[in-house]
């Protein structure tokens, strides 16, 4: 589960929703003033221009130092 509160329209970028069921919501939230866990269940990111919760506990992330490796599909989509 997750929310995204923005102040304005002109915060987003786009809402797309494809055919094939899927859905993608663009924008900002601006500049970071916090980021918090909300009674170790939520995750809270304030932005200047809005907020993102996202339902995830602290238990829930692994962490140590991660390193991402581009699939062949990431690399070849121009992103």
């Amino acid at each position: 589960m997750f929310t995204i509160e923005l102040r304005s329209k002109s915060d987003v970028k786009s809402v797309t929703l494809d055919s094939d069921e899927r859905v993608l919501v663009e924008g900002s939230i601006g500049s970071l003033k916090r980021a918090q866990f909300l009674e170790d269940l939520v995750l809270e990111v304030v932005g200047s221009n809005g907020v993102l919760r996202v339902d995830l506990a602290v238990n829930d992330l692994h962490l140590r130092p991660y390193k991402a490796k581009a699939s062949k599909e990431d690399r070849g989509s121009g992103q």
